[in-house]
């Protein structure tokens, strides 16, 4: 992909492994388009980042999508490429009944239905283009899902077999489709979480986002670090083996949460 002459729309761009596209994505000369739901986080991209655009919007809101759908592509008609990065992960005993229907759903309205309705609102438009992408973020968790964040596994899960899925059918066309696969990565996403996960195993923010532009640069399919291929190896022949694994630390989260209450 030329990123250089490519103008860019980051859904979740104001933290995480989102603001650090922005920023390796500007000093590749990209014309870089940022959603967020909160105003206050989006004027602090900008701040930081002024030759960003941004835009208010909840993917897991059909009516936002529409509204930036129009807005984007009339003020930006040169948009080709979007990255779906907005994300949410939460540690959740399934057990708990305070989690209501909606309450639980909001994973899936986020990670899995948002993506799934950005690339259906703004593919008609994508597909026009000389040269177009769509980048989904999924995780390495969608090889190993994690018993501590049983909803964002299932999202992410569903996001890796629908993009194989997209990238089949658009196989004909002039969209290109790409999957982003982080392992753990220090971001704002463990903010909340009663036990935070060991520093000293997750990849830093700057690190990710290198390996995905050179990835897109070189048009590899899936964006993705050493780290994800050694997983995907052992989530084939150890299976068992990792679901225990992770499964310890929904123990642990478990055995804290009774110490404090």
């Amino acid at each position: 992909m030329d990123l250089k002459n490519s103008s860019i729309l980051i859904t979740g761009g104001t933290s995480g492994i989102g603001l650090g596209l922005v920023k390796q994505l500007i000093k590749e000369g990209a014309t870089v388009i940022v959603t967020g739901r909160k105003l206050d986080a989006l004027n602090e991209t900008k701040k930081q980042f002024p030759g960003v655009h941004v835009f208010q919007s909840d993917v897991s809101n059909p009516g936002d999508i529409e509204d930036l759908y129009q807005n984007v592509t009339t003020k930006f008609p040169d948009l080709n490429i979007i990255i779906n990065n907005a994300g949410l992960m939460r540690l959740i005993d399934l057990q708990d009944p305070s989690l209501d229907l909606e309450n639980i759903n909001r994973e899936v309205a986020t990670n899995l239905t948002g993506t799934i309705q950005m690339v259906h609102r703004f593919l008609p438009h994508l597909i026009t283009k000389k040269s177009a992408a769509i980048v989904n973020v999924s995780s390495g968790i969608a090889f190993m899902p994690y018993s501590a964040a049983p909803i964002y596994s299932a999202t992410k899960a569903g996001v890796r077999a629908y993009t194989q899925a997209l990238r089949l059918q658009l196989g004909n066309t002039s969209v290109r489709v790409f999957e982003m696969i982080p392992p753990g990565v220090n971001t704002n996403l463990q903010n909340d979480w009663i036990r935070k996960p060991n520093p000293g195993m997750m990849m830093s923010v700057d690190k990710m986002v290198k390996v995905a532009i050179d990835g897109l640069k070189k048009d590899k399919k899936e964006l993705k670090p050493f780290l994800i291929k050694i997983l995907r190896l052992a989530s084939r022949i150890f299976p068992g083996m990792l679901l225990r694994f992770g499964h310890r630390e929904f123990i642990a989260i478990e055995k804290m949460k009774k110490i404090k209450q």
